[in-house]
């Protein structure tokens, strides 16, 4: 069961991503079950490019390294965006359905989203941001980690909201997808690998 991926109905196929074969991954309305198993119709939407400038990891972008969270480069931001999200799942960690090593939200939807945020629940340098806390029970980025001899790919998805979101610091990912409920106007993603 992976976040935002809702199960393909024929109704869907009306709603694909022009040039894409993704389907718009938040509905507007749900059932208990919420966008895990999401089959309600949903809006096509602008596409956004989303990339980070590198498909392999530099040392200083994994948990070896720096540690630090890297750069994101966003391209056709809507014009009426109000600010930006962005959770990354690591598929390769099984200890819990889509392991997250990082979500933060309200950051400014500008085209570039810069590299070192600080692990704290509210940061205003490098750039305003609020983060919650993440599978491996801390606040902040914690870049891979894969076993030695093992491949990890962490997926960078991106979320485009027509609100800043009340919602405080620390938060988990459920929090985090009911406050976006309704409220996504644009997606991204890309994916990137860390070999040990």
């Amino acid at each position: 069961m992976v976040f935002y991926r809702p199960k393909s109905t024929n109704k869907m196929k009306e709603n694909r991503i022009p040039g894409s074969d993704r389907v718009h991954p938040l509905p507007k309305k749900q059932g208990k079950a919420g966008i895990f198993n999401c089959t309600a119709q949903i809006k096509p939407m602008k596409p956004l490019s989303v990339t980070l400038g590198f498909l392999e990891f530099p040392f200083d972008y994994t948990a070896d390294g720096g540690n630090r969270s890297p750069r994101i480069t966003l391209k056709d931001l809507d014009a009426n965006a109000a600010s930006v999200a962005v959770m990354v799942f690591n598929p390769f960690i099984k200890s819990c359905c889509s392991f997250t090593p990082w979500i933060v939200w309200n950051l400014p939807p500008d085209p570039v989203i810069p590299d070192g945020i600080p692990k704290q629940g509210t940061v205003s340098v490098p750039t305003a941001a609020v983060q919650g806390i993440t599978d491996y029970g801390i606040v902040g980025y914690t870049g891979p980690q894969p076993p030695p001899g093992e491949t990890h790919r962490y997926q960078f998805r991106v979320y485009v909201l027509d609100i800043l979101l009340d919602l405080p610091p620390g938060s988990d990912k459920h929090s985090l997808v009911a406050a976006m409920d309704g409220h996504m106007i644009q997606y991204g993603e890309t994916v990137a690998i860390c070999t040990r």
